[in-house]
């Protein structure tokens, strides 16, 4: 793609057309097949048709899989289409079988459980991987760290265990700033783009890094099923990996000192954080990831009507579903995300998931550890009444 200096531009433009002129019957025909089977626009060929192939959301995908260290990227209108796209290009590969890894995002682990594009998982965790692989096995899907109890997973054991079969990694939560497990071998690295890579809760998407060939049945399958990024999304996502590494690095600081000050809270059982003792195990901090990341987990040691009476004693924390915004929210997985999960799999009534914004670490401190206060103040009254 033509660049910007060359375009005679500072800011990417936005083209919003949906149809393209053809360059005449034939060519238009050709151009028409090379794009809707999952081929990339070639000179003197036409666009065609905002769904087959779009300038901005190329751009977008171009510097995502730079950041990733991929040979493609594909985006697509949610995470969640992004997901549903992988699992349908192995679906019509033939090879249905997915093994599973959980923890996994709510809706993941719901559409793997559910098989509502045609797949069927196999459960398991990294010992079990090579057991679980079968001849119409087409990937393996994890996610580290996972959402929401942020526990690490090798991206190079599960590799290994794999034995050839594809590796998904869910990257969301980790971002190519802190970790790219395409060095580490995985295949495919998908992204909820809806969080951090936009960072400012305005604008949704999901993209996939991967191969050559691998994006190629991505948009073989994003023509046709029509999972499309608006140019406009794209073009705010693109906007947002320019301030992705300053946004990312600050707010990971402020994590972690949160993390470190409410250990040993009284209102809560365990705080869960990739670099607090205890809770990277394998030491991947450092060799896989190279931080703990901006998203902080608490048990609270009351349990469920601990963490509720947490959440609505919280001012400056906003109480939402999402994630990877400038400003910090918090949510409980069991009863919003993680709802559909079986109930084998769900996280415990009193996981409460924190995604720390941009705000003052101060400011946080005082909301945050003011809330566990009230919490464990309430819980006192109750045990002594």
């Amino acid at each position: 793609m033509e660049g910007l200096k060359e375009a005679g531009s500072h800011v990417p433009p936005i083209d919003f057309s949906t149809t393209n002129p053809l360059p005449g019957v034939e060519l238009g025909g050709e151009s028409y097949e090379q794009l809707a089977t999952g081929g990339v626009l070639l000179p003197g060929q036409s666009a065609v048709y905002q769904r087959l192939w779009q300038p901005g959301v190329v751009r977008f995908e171009e510097a995502l899989a730079a950041l990733e260290g991929s040979e493609s990227a594909v985006a697509f209108a949610s995470g969640m289409a992004a997901l549903a796209a992988c699992l349908l290009a192995t679906v019509t590969a033939g090879r249905p079988h997915i093994v599973g890894l959980r923890p996994l995002y709510g809706g993941t682990d719901h559409v793997l459980e559910n098989g509502l594009v045609g797949t069927t998982v196999t459960w398991t965790d990294l010992d079990g991987i090579a057991g679980a692989i079968r001849p119409d096995t087409g990937l393996v899907v994890i996610e580290s760290p996972a959402n929401p109890t942020l526990e690490l997973i090798d991206i190079a054991a599960v590799v290994a265990a794999a034995d050839g079969v594809p590796v998904l990694v869910d990257n969301t939560f980790a971002t190519p700033v802190l970790q790219r497990p395409l060095e580490h071998g995985a295949t495919m690295v998908l992204h909820s783009a809806t969080k951090y890579l936009g960072g400012h809760g305005d604008v949704m998407g999901g993209v996939v890094a991967t191969n050559d060939e691998w994006a190629s049945r991505l948009r073989h399958v994003r023509a046709l099923t029509g999972g499309v990024l608006h140019p406009l999304a794209a073009y705010l996502l693109h906007r947002g990996l320019r301030t992705l590494p300053i946004r990312v690095r600050a707010q990971q600081r402020t994590a972690e000192q949160l993390a470190r000050r409410m250990v040993g809270n009284p209102a809560v059982s365990r705080v869960l954080y990739p670099t607090l003792d205890g809770c990277d195990p394998q030491g991947l901090v450092g060799r896989q990831m190279s931080g703990g990341g901006c998203m902080i987990a608490l048990d609270m040691a009351g349990g469920y009507q601990a963490a509720v009476r947490f959440i609505e004693a919280l001012e400056l924390v906003t109480n939402a579903v999402s994630l990877g915004g400038v400003d910090s929210l918090v949510q409980h997985p069991a009863s919003l995300t993680h709802r559909p999960v079986a109930a084998e799999a769900k996280p415990g009534g009193g996981i409460v998931r924190l995604s720390i914004g941009l705000e003052h670490v101060d400011d946080l401190a005082d909301d945050i550890l003011g809330a566990l206060t009230a919490v464990h103040a309430l819980e006192t009254v109750g045990a002594t009444a």
